[in-house]
This record gives C-alpha cells, structure tokens and sequence, in this order.
C-alpha cells in the first residue's frame, strides 16, 4: 500500500510511463481485435462449411442406403416377375412354391399378388382372405400401373388394405406385366408389397441437430417418409416441398417462418425420390457461439496481460528517466553535487553521462566564477583603498599649505604627524586584518587631521573595551563611515558637531558604533548609502564597498546597519565575528 501513492503520482496523464503503456496497451488491444476478427471469421465460415458438408455427407450416406435398398427392391420385384415370366401357367403350384420360398427369404417382403387390369385377384402369395370394398382401382399402385405400364412404380407410404387382418405399414412396388394361364397370354399387374419399416429406420438414423431432420418425397411431392407423421396431414407447413422439387441434388438457405434453415436434397435413383435435409444454423454452428465467448475473454485476458505488461515495461523504461528528473530538479534548486545515476537504456545512460558532464562543466564554471568574483572584488577594494592615499594626501597637503601660511606651526607638526601614523598603519606591511586598536588608532589621527582642516567644527569621543582592543577586523571600515559623518552630517551643521566611537563585545561578536549629532538622513538615502547611490565625500571607498568587504569575508550575517532620524543624528552599528590570537591569524587579503 505505501508504494501506492508513489505510482499513482508517476502515472500521470503526460508522463512518458503514461504514453508508453496507453500506446502499447491501445497498439496491443487493437492488433489483437483485428487478429480476433479475422480468426473469428475464418473460424466461423470453416465451421459453417464443415458442419454444411457434414450434413451433406450425412444425407449423401442416407441417399446412398436408400439407393441400395431400393435396388434390392427392384431386384426382388425382376426375380418374382421372372418367375411368372418362366412358369408355362400361372396356376402352377411350383410358381406358388417358388414365390412363397422367396417371401420367407426376407423379412421386409410383405405379400406378391397379380391382378387382372379389371382388378381381379389372379395370385396371391400368402394365400388370405381379400377384404371387400378395397377400391383397387383408385388405389395409387394400380393407377400408376395403368398410367405408365412399362415402369416400375413406387407408391408412397400407406397401410395395405388388401387382405383381411393386414395393417402394415408398405411401399408398393408395381408394374403390368404379362403371364401365361392356360397357354395364353395376358397381361396383368404384378404386385409386391415392402415394408416400410427398412426405410424408416434409415430415415430416423438421420441426426442433424437438436430440431433438424430428413424427409422423403417421390417425383410427384408426396410425402414417402417425415419424422412428424402429423405434419403430413396437416399440409407441411414448415417444409416448403414445392421449392424442393425444383432441385435434383443442391443446398440452399430457406427461411419459411423467417428463421433461417439449412436445406439439402439428394435424389434417389432410379426411383427420383428425394431426401431433403433440414438443419438449423444456429444449432449446427455451436462453434460460432463458443468461439464468441472465447473471443470475448481472451481479448479481456489479453487487455489485462497488456495493461500489466505494459505498465511494468514502461515503469523500466522511465524509470532512469525520472530519476534524471528528481536530478535535474536537485540541481534546479541549487543542488549540483549529486551525480546521476546512470543506467537504463542506451538512449538514457548516454543523456546521463552527458548530464553528469554538464554538471561537472557547471560546478568546474561556478568555482572559476567564485573564484573570478571574489578576485575581482578584492581587486577593486584595493584599487578603491590606493584611491585614499592621494585623494586624501592631497587635501591634507593643501591644509597644511594654508596652515603654512597661516604660520601655525603647531597645526601643521599635529596633521604631519597624524598624516605619517595615518599612512603607517594603512600601509600595515600589505596586510588586511588588524587589530581593532590599530584600526581605531587609524581612525583617531584621521579625525585629528579632519578636526584641524575643517577648524574645530566637531569634536569626538572613543572608547572601547579593553577585551575588544585585541580583536582582529578588516582594515580600513572605520574611516569611510566616519568620513561620511562628517562630509554628510557635521559640515553643513551651524552646531558644533560631534563624533562619538564606542567598540565593545555582545553575545560573542564585535560591535563597532558610530554615531553622530549631524543633520540625519532619511530612509531613501540609507538605502542609496548601502546600494553604492551615495559616496563618501574625499575618498571614494563608499559604505557601499564598507558593507560588502565585511559580508565578503565574514559572511552575510555580518555588516553594516543605520539607524536615523532627520535633524537628530545617525548611528552606524559594524557586527563582526570575534578574531583574537593575532599570531595564528591568516592574511585574508588580496595578494
């Protein structure tokens, strides 16, 4: 379950995880559609044509049965009729044997008889009883017989009515033939009855399906077999017999009822019975109905398959390619020291090798740019700090001209002398870091020098703890403040002004203040003082580089802050880090 969330959140819509499995998913899932509908149509036309040519084949088999026996028949009714033929007269009792042995030879021969054309019984094998009232002339058997003398005639299916306490169930088979009585030649029709038993169990043996069947027709339409004997007296009808009879030996689609059957007819020979066979499609063809619910599932296994499959697949593929996201948004937030991981596909250790080198390139450019900036910035402190020398040599010079002049010799011996101190200690062998003493020292003999060239306009105080006067500071952060107090607080002043100094230790850092009784400046021109928009009046090492060089060496949690107000002063508050072992203290200076 905790792995949940996670996959939910890499699944979205655009993620290439996304597109990879709804592509593969969506290709797959159509592929196998197309394949199911041209399998499942070639699945279902081949069932269609095998369970067709099975019922073919079936009626075949049944057409060919039926032809046998109708043979057999024939052949039965040419050797009784041969018989006849060869007997000198037809009231022979050898004639009688003969015909009464070949009835006992097969147990579908029912009766022989031969009839007069008038209808007069001349032999009958077995001898019985005639029922009266037979109507032999409207009989079928005999009416074909008169019709069509020189072929052999098959009736439909009836119950022999000829002889008392006989129902069987028979075919007639009849002909006019011609015998001999008393040495003279007649014609007569010779009968023989079958039983129709043999042709309907032929005919029941036939199975197409659960509701299909056979049936048998003679040449003329009518019903010789039907499974639903009901069906024949009611008129058939579901069987369209006339249409059938239009066929010698084909198959064809009926729909009678608007249901689609399945309908072969094989003709019967000699006899041109036919045998028509009805199926049902929807019954035959169960494999339609299988192969659809096959079809149904194994798309609904398939889609899962592919969807699982896939989602693995894609999770492998984007895998490295999210984790080069995650990397990539490391370095987005400033992170460029966490290398990529590179595996996956070809495609995707090559972009991490490549990004892996860009990362390098960027660290390797960062630090040249640090490096660049920081030697830049040094570069112009010191250039900004060479800038004092002259600038302020030259108005100390010009002072001591006019004090000259003045001949006050005293004035002059003072700013000479603070002069030389005051370069002293800015030279400072090339170093950076001094004291705090030393850099308070720096900024008393400047105020000494500034208090004579501006005429005793202000005074000023310094004081500092005697802890702090060992602490190590840049050089040279005094001055420009209290160079700016002066040029922008104490000189347009009518009052007196004064500069007041005070260095102490609090909560382990190094506060420095410089506060003066001058004009006071707004918050706007704080701001300009801290972006560099307002320089020092003589030197050009504005607050600006003051605060910066601070912030450059001892972080951002050190520097500079005003505090003023118009018409009441100001005071500037220096933070730094407490230094001290002055012996073990590097040069953090430019070189």
């Amino acid at each position: 379950m905790p792995k949940l969330p996670r996959v939910i959140e890499s699944f979205k819509l655009r993620s290439i995880q996304t597109i990879i499995t709804l592509s593969f998913t969506l290709m797959t899932v159509l592929v196998v559609i197309a394949v199911s509908i041209m399998l499942y149509n070639k699945f279902t036309k081949t069932a269609e044509e095998n369970a067709y040519l099975n019922i073919q084949q079936i009626i075949e088999q049944v057409n060919y049965h039926l032809e046998l026996y109708v043979k057999g028949m024939q052949d039965i009714y040419e050797v009784v009729e041969q018989q006849i033929n060869d007997t000198p007269d037809i009231s022979s009792p050898v004639l009688r044997e003969q015909l009464t042995t070949l009835l006992h030879t097969r147990e579908d021969l029912v009766s022989v008889g031969l009839f007069t054309p008038e209808g007069k019984l001349v032999v009958d094998i077995p001898a019985l009883e005639m029922r009266k009232n037979t109507m032999l002339e409207e009989q079928s058997w005999f009416e074909s017989a008169h019709t069509r003398p020189q072929k052999l005639s098959f009736s439909p299916p009836h119950i022999q009515n000829l002889y008392k306490g006989q129902y069987k169930w028979v075919v007639s088979l009849s002909r006019m033939i011609k015998y001999k009585d008393q040495g003279t030649i007649k014609e007569g029709i010779l009968l023989v009855d079958v039983n129709f038993r043999t042709i309907d169990e032929l005919s029941r043996k036939v199975s197409l399906g659960k509701r299909g069947y056979a049936y048998i027709i003679d040449d003329l339409g009518n019903i010789v077999y039907h499974p639903q004997q009901q069906l024949i007296y009611a008129g058939l009808k579901y069987d369209n017999i006339e249409a059938t009879l239009e066929y010698a030996y084909g198959s064809y689609i009926d729909k009678p009822t608007g249901e689609p059957r399945y309908i072969t007819i094989r003709t019967v020979e000699p006899i041109n019975w036919k045998i028509v066979g009805v199926a049902y499609p929807d019954e035959i063809v169960t494999t339609k109905k299988d192969l659809n619910q096959f079809i149904f599932w194994f798309l609904v296994v398939v889609c899962a398959a592919v969807v699982v499959l896939a989602m693995f697949v894609s999770a492998k593929i984007s895998q490295p390619l999210r984790r080069l996201e995650k990397s990539v948004q490391s370095v987005g937030q400033g992170d460029f020291s966490t290398p990529i991981h590179v595996s996956g596909a070809h495609e995707v250790v090559q972009l991490s090798k490549r990004f892996n080198f860009m990362l390098h390139r960027i660290r390797q450019l960062m630090d040249q740019i640090i490096h660049e900036q920081e030697a830049k910035r040094k570069s112009e402190l010191d250039v900004l700090q060479s800038q004092i020398n002259p600038h302020f040599l030259y108005n100390t010079l010009n002072s001591v001209v006019r004090l000259a002049e003045k001949g006050k010799k005293e004035e002059i011996v003072a700013t000479i002398t603070s002069l030389s101190k005051f370069f002293r200690i800015s030279l400072s062998k090339g170093k950076n870091i001094i004291t705090l003493e030393e850099e308070l020292e720096h900024v008393r003999h400047y105020l000494i020098i500034q208090k004579i060239r501006f005429k005793n306009k202000f005074n000023y105080a310094i004081e500092c703890e005697q802890e702090a006067l060992s602490c190590m500071t840049l050089k040279l952060i005094l001055q420009p403040i209290v160079e700016n107090a002066i040029h922008h607080g104490i000189e347009k002043m009518s009052d007196e002004g004064f500069i007041r100094i005070a260095a102490s230790i609090k909560e382990e850092r190094l506060v420095i203040q410089v506060s003066d009784n001058g004009l006071g400046m707004s918050r706007q021109v704080m701001e300009q003082l801290l972006s560099g928009g307002i320089r020092s009046g003589g030197s050009g090492v504005g607050v600006k580089n003051v605060n910066e060089r601070i912030r450059l060496y001892y972080g951002k949690a050190y520097g500079l802050r005003f505090e003023s107000d118009l018409e009441e002063g100001t005071t500037v508050t220096i933070t730094l880090p407490v230094e001290k072992n002055d012996d073990e203290q590097q040069d953090w200076g430019i070189s």
